[in-house]
């Protein structure tokens, strides 16, 4: 049967609205449910949250996607990873994650990425044999979490000629082909996040951010505007700590040690057109890989490294040198022409948790996630992984649900298309533009609409840019962004290329001074 075409509006989440519901909180400061921290858990739990009939505030201290959930591979994993060490369980719900994203609530967020291993000659009988294996036990993932092999096709080897097509700036010499398999990709993290929020909001949580939570209990909190120093408290039924890597910050009980992943941007024409994830064994392990991702705006993202980063938590952090080297070096032993320095537009890096355990050991759940309950009735969600983000909101809701008594319904979020959700041949016939569509789904022909209003709207933000000027104001009225680095940094990635961030600057503060909202 014929799937039925399906489109997901969305609220207006502007600064008007935030004057409006801190004005509102104020006035009733007695809620249900407290969410501290917007990141992808964050804003996962307040759409959980209130789509159970809960009253529900989510506040972050920055802006939407500010911190560690804008510094992802951008992929969507089926858990292929966690098998070689027997964690078959985390394994499985990571593949129905991504197939609950696929195929229902972000259908236009994520999409089927093929993934290549090159069969160069350093690739040997042993490790191209555990490769295949893996692949396969994938294939039994995916058909395990119900995902078909129509959305996901099965693993396979591909020929010479094949790989070079998806990857055409591997070495030639002694390539006898490539293994492919294939796996999940957002068009981008932070634009998950801002589609939570924004869907937690048309079912009626107020999301606050520039609003920082302070003294925070498991029924109380001094919430503070940081745009204006002003104060208020709100009392809850149950307040979920949901700040990641800061939520040793929040619960002083919890220890925390974070581990940091950096990743390294290039044009596009650095790979020759890359249109699979390039995977290439790190020499000398075993199951152990970077990726070079094709990304939107003309980039690729090459990632992945996992270094201990002690020390106080910075709000962005920074790569080493080392690590970009690590990076280089490793992607070069694939290539028909190195890659230098000089090639590289940009880099980021973010920090997964590391939780210390009451035996003082360290269980690394930067993979699989915990919930934690304080003496004082505050729960605390840590670790996990962006693909298993619904999951980990469910869990918590269900354990703040439990400890406090509170009336919630059944968790919907399986099946609840988040906003600008498409399904179906509804994605044919969207008077957009192919770009715009990727990025908005549904909402992509309001924007055209935005950008027919004024000449200047249909101008790129910046020559060379594939981003309108359109789409800023959109982004300041109806996704939260209140400024420019909301603009630059989060709702476009314009500013994950240096340069690019420079040209667009002007236009990203033309917008927010034009906007009356």
């Amino acid at each position: 049967m014929a799937e039925k075409p399906f489109l997901a509006s969305g609220p207006t989440l502007n600064a008007h609205r935030r004057r409006h519901e801190l004005a509102a909180l104020g006035d009733d400061p007695n809620i249900d449910l407290l969410v501290i921290g917007g990141g992808v858990t964050g804003a996962g739990v307040a759409l959980d949250a209130v789509t159970r009939g809960l009253r529900t505030v989510l506040v972050e201290r920055h802006d939407l996607a500010h911190g560690t959930s804008r510094w992802s591979s951008k992929l969507v994993h089926g858990g292929l990873r966690y098998l070689a060490s027997g964690k078959v369980a985390i394994a499985h719900e990571s593949a129905v994650e991504r197939g609950i994203l696929l195929r229902r609530t972000a259908p236009h967020l994520v999409r089927p990425l093929p993934q290549l291993v090159p069969l160069l000659p350093e690739i040997g009988f042993s490790t191209r044999a555990l490769i295949r294996a893996g692949f396969l036990a994938g294939d039994a993932l995916r058909a395990g979490a119900g995902t078909p092999a129509g959305l996901l096709p099965r693993s396979r080897r591909v020929t010479r000629a094949e790989a070079l097509r998806l990857a055409p700036t591997v070495r030639q010499h002694g390539l006898r082909g490539g293994l492919q398999a294939w796996d999940g990709q957002l068009v981008d993290d932070a634009r998950l996040v801002v589609a939570l929020a924004r869907t937690a909001a048309a079912h009626g949580a107020t999301v606050l951010t520039r609003v920082a939570a302070e003294e925070a209990t498991g029924d109380r909190a001094v919430l503070r505007d940081t745009l204006t120093g002003e104060t208020l408290e709100v009392r809850a039924g149950a307040v979920v700590n949901a700040t990641g890597v800061w939520a040793d910050q929040v619960d002083t009980r919890i220890e925390l040690r974070p581990s940091r992943g950096t990743h390294l941007v290039f044009d596009a024409a650095a790979f020759g057109g890359l249109t699979a994830a390039l995977t290439v064994p790190v020499p000398g392990t075993v199951g152990r890989f970077i990726f070079a991702l094709p990304a939107p705006h003309g980039r690729v993202y090459l990632g992945l490294t996992d270094e201990d980063a002690p020390g106080p938590v910075s709000d962005e952090p920074q790569p080493t040198g080392a690590e970009i080297d690590f990076l280089l070096d490793t992607v070069n032993t694939v290539l028909r022409i190195p890659l230098t320095h000089t090639d590289i537009r940009g880099s980021y890096a973010g920090l997964r948790p590391l939780l210390r355990t009451a035996e003082d050991s360290t269980a690394d759940i930067s993979r699989e996630h915990a919930v934690l309950t304080a003496p004082s009735g505050l729960v605390t969600v840590v670790g996990g992984k962006l693909t298993t983000y619904r999951k980990m909101a469910q869990d918590a809701v269900d354990a703040a649900v439990a400890s406090t008594g509170l009336h919630g319904g059944p968790c919907r979020t399986k099946d609840l298309p988040l906003t600008g959700a498409v399904r179906g041949v509804a994605r044919d016939r969207l008077a957009a533009p192919q770009l715009l569509i990727e990025r908005y789904g549904a909402e992509a022909p309001a924007v055209v609409a935005l950008a027919a209003t004024n000449p200047e709207l249909a101008r790129p933000v910046a020559p060379g840019a594939d981003v309108l000027a359109a789409e800023f104001v959109w982004s300041l009225e109806q996704e939260g962004a209140l400024d420019a680095g909301d603009l630059l940094d989060r709702r476009t990635r314009i500013g994950l290329v240096p340069a690019d961030r420079a040209a667009a600057l002007a236009a990203a503060e033309a917008a927010v001074a034009g906007t009356t909202v």
